[in-house]
C-alpha cells in the first residue's frame, strides 16, 4: 500500500510539472536535495534526504550536486598559481597561450577547438578547457576548428529568395529574384535576349533569318555535355599534378632528413675508426651501427645532471622536429617510455606540435635531465635524436 502511495505522489509532481532537480527520490517520495556548491555529501539520499557538509581545506566543490567535495589540484613546476583553491573553486594556474590547467591531471594541456556546426560558449583559460555547443537557431558556423562563438545567419533581401534556410553549420542561401538564367546570345552580337516563346521558334524555324546559326535542343546539350568533361578532365590532370609534386618534394625531404641522420651516426663514430675514401678500406654499415650504439650505452652510464629546459632553443628545436618526424618511434614511444599514459598522450596529440608539449612538460618535472632524455632514447632507438644531443660545439656534450 505504501508503495502505491509513493508511485502516487511521483505521478502527481510530474503531472503538475514540479520537476525534481536532482532526479531521485527518497523512499518516502521526497525529491533527494542538492548539495550546494562549497558543500560535499556525506549521506547519501535514501530513507532520509541528503545530508551535505562543508567541503574541508584542501578539497573543493564547484557546482551543485550529489557527489563528495574534490581534493584541490597543484600547480606543475614552473608554472605560477594565479588564485589559491577555495571551497567553492579549484586552483588556477597560469598555463602558456593555448593551454589550460587540467587538474584532474596536474599539468597544462592544448585548448580543444569547436567542430563545424559549433560554437565557444566559454573560452579556453584558468577556468578550463574550451566549452563548445551546437548552434541553435538563428546561428551557424562553418569552421571546421573554431574557438569563436556561433554567428548570427544571414537574411535575404526584399531583392532575394531564400533557397536554403540556415543551419548550424551553413549560413542562409540567397538567390537574386532577377537573375537571368536562361538568357543566351541569338545572333551573335553582346546583347542577350530571352529564349522565345513557342510561337517565336515555330516562325523561326520555317523562315530562319540568312546568316543565323540554327541551334536544335540535342546540340545544345552535347555542347553543354563536351564543356563539363573537358572542365572535369583539366581538374583532374591538375590535381595529378599537384600530387606528384607534393610527393617529389615529400620524398627530397625525407632523403635531406636521412642524410643528416647519418652524417650526425658518422660524427659520433667511436675513437680510433677513420674512415678513408682513398685507402680503398671497406667499412661494414652494421658493425659501425653496432659499435654507435655499444657507444650510446657507455655514454648512457655516465649521467649528465645537465637539465633540458636548458638546452639552447634552436637545439630543442631540432630534437623536436626528429622526434615529430620519427614515423614509428616518435614523440608517443617516447612519451611512453618516460612514463606518460595513452590518455595524456592522445590529449597532446590534439595540439599542432605534440612532441614540443610533450618535451615542455616532462622539463618542469624534476629528474628532467639529458641523461636520463638520452637513455630512453636509445631504448626506442633513436640514435639520430642521441647524436644530435651529443653535437659538438654546443656546450651539451654527454661525454
Amino acid at each position: 500500500m505504501r508503495l502505491f502511495v509513493i508511485c502516487g505522489l511521483l505521478l502527481v509532481k510530474v503531472a503538475v510539472g514540479d520537476a525534481c532537480p536532482s532526479g531521485q527520490f527518497s523512499e518516502s517520495g521526497q525529491c533527494c536535495s542538492l548539495c550546494p556548491a562549497g558543500f560535499g555529501v556525506v549521506a547519501e539520499c535514501g530513507k532520509a534526504d541528503t545530508k551535505c557538509a562543508p567541503c574541508p581545506q584542501g578539497t573543493f566543490s564547484s557546482s551543485e550536486g550529489l557527489g563528495p567535495c574534490q581534493p584541490c589540484a597543484k600547480c606543475p613546476l614552473s608554472v605560477p598559481m594565479l588564485a589559491s583553491c577555495t571551497a567553492t573553486e579549484n586552483t588556477q594556474c597560469e598555463c602558456d597561450s593555448g593551454y589550460f590547467f587540467w587538474g584532474v591531471h596536474g599539468l597544462c594541456a592544448p585548448c580543444s577547438k569547436c567542430t563545424r556546426g559549433e560554437g565557444a560558449v566559454r573560452e579556453c583559460g584558468p577556468k578550463g578547457d574550451t566549452l563548445c555547443q551546437i548552434c541553435g537557431p538563428g546561428t551557424f558556423s562553418e569552421e571546421l576548428r573554431t574557438t569563436k562563438p556561433c554567428q548570427v545567419c544571414a537574411k535575404c533581401s526584399d531583392s532575394e529568395v531564400e533557397i536554403r534556410a540556415c543551419l548550424p553549420n551553413s549560413d542562409t542561401l540567397c538567390m537574386d529574384k532577377q537573375l537571368d538564367i536562361l538568357s543566351r546570345p541569338v545572333d551573335g552580337t553582346s546583347d542577350a535576349s530571352r529564349w522565345p516563346i513557342l510561337e517565336d521558334v515555330t516562325k523561326v524555324e520555317a523562315s530562319p533569318t540568312p546568316g543565323t546559326p540554327k541551334f536544335t535542343p540535342q546540340e545544345e546539350s552535347g555542347s553543354n555535355n563536351i564543356l563539363a568533361y573537358v572542365s572535369v578532365l583539366a581538374a583532374v590532370v591538375l590535381g595529378l599534378f599537384i600530387y606528384v609534386g607534393y610527393k617529389c618534394w615529400r620524398s627530397c625531404k625525407q632523403k635531406r632528413a636521412l642524410s643528416k641522420a647519418r652524417a650526425a651516426e658518422l660524427s659520433a663514430s667511436p675513437e680510433g675508426e677513420k674512415l678513408q675514401s682513398d685507402s680503398g678500406v671497406f667499412v661494414d654499415s652494421h658493425s659501425l651501427h653496432d659499435n654507435q650504439t655499444s657507444k650510446g650505452t657507455n655514454r648512457d652510464s655516465k649521467q649528465d645532471n645537465r637539465l633540458y629546459i636548458n638546452l639552447p632553443p634552436h637545439r630543442q628545436e631540432e630534437v623536436e622536429h626528429l622526434l615529430q618526424e620519427g614515423g614509428g618511434r616518435g614523440w608517443r614511444q617516447v612519451g611512453a617510455a618516460l612514463g606518460y599514459e595513452p590518455e595524456q598522450l592522445d590529449l597532446f596529440g590534439h595540439g599542432e606540435a605534440p612532441a614540443r608539449t610533450l618535451l615542455s612538460n616532462w622539463a618542469q618535472k624534476e629528474g628532467s635531465t639529458l641523461g636520463s632524455l638520452c637513455s630512453v632514447l636509445a631504448r626506442v632507438e633513436r640514435p639520430d635524436v642521441v647524436a644530435a644531443l651529443n653535437r659538438p660545439g654546443q656546450g651539451v656534450s654527454l661525454v
